[in-house]
């Protein structure tokens, strides 16, 4: 069955034939293209430091014949962006759980975070020669950037504490202070940070203070300390980037939308850029749901006489694997369609119930994989630790579970507890004069 056949009925009527098609097509370069790919990826980028000076000649390859295909900047909504391939939020979330059954295909057809995102701020945000001298490059993958946001000394789930400080002086912005997991910063192709600091600390407002600047990568005074592993993994060339700015000059042309307007614009950033990473781990558990089929039924692992997919316990993992990703996809896909009918901010409830529950979903889905394949499971020899280490720092990406579940569940709270209140008292009320009514008399209740 092709992906396009395979489109969940509540989401078919908001998919176009034009879709579908790309669907078939993301899906075929994706499997034949991408995935045989990944090994040759990993090997082109050798070891040790070449590992990030090093652009792997296949990746070029497959953008080149991404592009010819027509799979480029897929990402970008075309009901709220002019500059991408003209699809919606749940066509490309359908497209980008494609994606995330490979290491490179995101960047391979130039739907990679963290420039998506950046992408869509400088879209969204920048003015005319800001698109000019940095989205126009971006969109055609020539270059890469960062999103330079969390800091180390700092508990940066709350951007309020962010403490980079942003100073203006003259016809220039100063900038002095630390960040890391500054993911995308060590790809020798990196040529714009956008960063996030403090133009107005002692603003009595504590959600404009914050600006977000353009900084070229090399500008002086930046320092890149180390890049950070994630569980042993280095990623790179992309690389998760520990970055100090020492007295960092730029033009006061580099601020994005203006001074205070920081938190608009990582909010109007991280509401897709969730839904994006969603999408992708949906791809991610389907891909350890293949690689657990596939062990169960190899016929020179059995035990106790017997192949592992004759084991009950083995077939009742598979069944919920199956159950808990059909479940999560529509999660997504609710959110998109949301965002769709509106913007991100509409959404907030559904793009947080995706951040929240995808990320645990398919980590549980990965580690019956991995228990399946026992010892195999944790090594290089399947792609399994690598997909749940990867996975398991969403639950930390763009604000963690518990930030999500305070806010979701304080407005669920405040929405409706007094129409809950008021309802369940005149059902009761109502109850006990029914009964009254009939002869019996009411019972004791709580």
């Amino acid at each position: 069955m092709s992906a396009s056949t395979r489109i969940p009925p509540i989401a078919q009527p908001f998919v176009s034939e034009r879709a579908k098609k790309t669907l078939d097509l993301v899906e075929e370069f994706v499997e034949k293209d991408c995935i045989p790919a990944d090994a040759v990826f990993s090997a082109e980028l050798g070891e040790g430091e070449k590992r990030w000076q090093t652009t792997p000649v296949v990746m070029e390859q497959l953008k080149e014949k991404a592009k010819k295909l027509g799979l480029w900047n897929m990402f970008l909504p075309k009901n709220h962006f002019t500059q991408g391939a003209g699809f919606t939020n749940l066509e490309y979330g359908l497209m980008a759980e494609l994606l995330g059954k490979s290491k490179i295909a995101s960047e391979a057809t130039n739907n990679a975070a963290p420039d998506t995102g950046n992408m869509e701020v400088l879209a969204k945000y920048g003015n005319d020669a800001q698109k000019q001298q940095w989205l126009a490059p971006l969109l055609e993958g020539k270059i890469r950037s960062a999103f330079l946001m969390t800091e180390p000394d700092v508990a940066s789930s709350d951007a309020t504490n962010i403490e980079l400080n942003i100073r203006r002086e003259g016809n220039e912005y100063v900038l002095n202070g630390s960040k890391w997991w500054s993911s995308g910063a060590g790809d020798p192709r990196c040529q714009i940070y956008l960063v996030m600091g403090k133009t107005d600390p002692n603003n009595s407002d504590t959600y404009k203070q914050q600006s977000v600047v353009l900084v070229p990568a090399g500008t002086r005074g930046i320092t890149v300390q180390r890049m950070l592993h994630v569980y042993g993994y280095d990623d790179a060339p992309h690389g998760h980037g520990h970055i100090v700015f020492n007295n960092v000059r730029v033009p006061l042309s580099a601020m994005i939308l203006g001074e205070g307007r920081g938190f608009e614009i990582i909010q109007g950033r991280l509401g897709p850029g969730r839904i994006h990473h969603a999408m992708r781990t949906i791809g991610a558990a389907e891909k350890a749901l293949e690689w657990m089929i596939a062990r169960v039924n190899d016929e020179k692992k059995q035990t106790f006489g017997k192949p592992l997919s004759a084991h009950g316990v083995i077939l009742e993992w598979i069944a919920k694997s199956r159950i808990e990703v059909d479940a999560a996809r529509l999660i997504v896909l609710n959110a998109a369609i949301k965002i769709d009918q509106g913007n991100a901010k509409s959404a907030l409830k559904e793009i947080a119930q995706a951040k929240v529950l995808v990320p645990q979903t398919v980590l549980t889905i990965i580690d019956r994989a991995v228990q399946a394949y026992g010892a195999a499971g944790v090594c290089q020899d399947t792609p399994l630790a690598y997909l749940w280490a990867g996975i398991r720092t969403l639950r930390i990406a763009d604000g963690p579970d518990e930030v999500h579940l305070q806010q979701l569940g304080r407005e669920e709270n405040r929405a409706r507890k007094d129409a809950v209140i008021a309802k369940l008292k005149w059902q009761r009320e109502e109850s006990e004069r029914l009964l009254s009514a009939a002869g019996f008399k009411p019972k004791s209740h709580l």
